[in-house]
């Protein structure tokens, strides 16, 4: 699979100590179907999926393939919820990497699950 689409990561949030983050996969996902594609986003990211078929996107949004060099994680969260201190997997997201645009803009991609 071609899932090296101009990805551009710089995972700073799996370098932090083990307290903070857990590294986890995203759970597979048994015959996934692309709905929507939004390309004016992926230009923004400067991604090209122009040469990856229906199958291969579905695949990479659903976190059944992860592109090259992500690092999928969970962030840890602390707090006060059930009347003491705790630290919990955030339930939020798998973080697969921050992605760095042409433009030096950082996004998060994540999946959630």
């Amino acid at each position: 699979m071609k899932n090296n689409i101009n990805w551009n990561f710089d995972n700073t949030y799996s370098k932090l100590p083990e307290p903070f983050r857990e590294i986890i996969n995203p759970v597979k996902v048994k015959n996934p179907k692309l709905i929507l594609l939004n390309e004016s986003l992926a230009k923004d990211l400067n991604l090209d999926f122009s040469e990856i078929s229906q199958s291969e996107l579905s695949a990479i949004f659903t976190g059944n393939e992860l592109p090259k060099n992500s690092n999928s994680i969970a962030q840890a969260y602390a707090g006060h919820q059930f009347g003491h201190f705790t630290m919990l997997g955030d339930g939020r997201a798998v973080l697969i990497g921050e992605h760095v645009s042409k433009n030096n803009h950082r996004y998060d991609i994540q999946f959630k699950g």
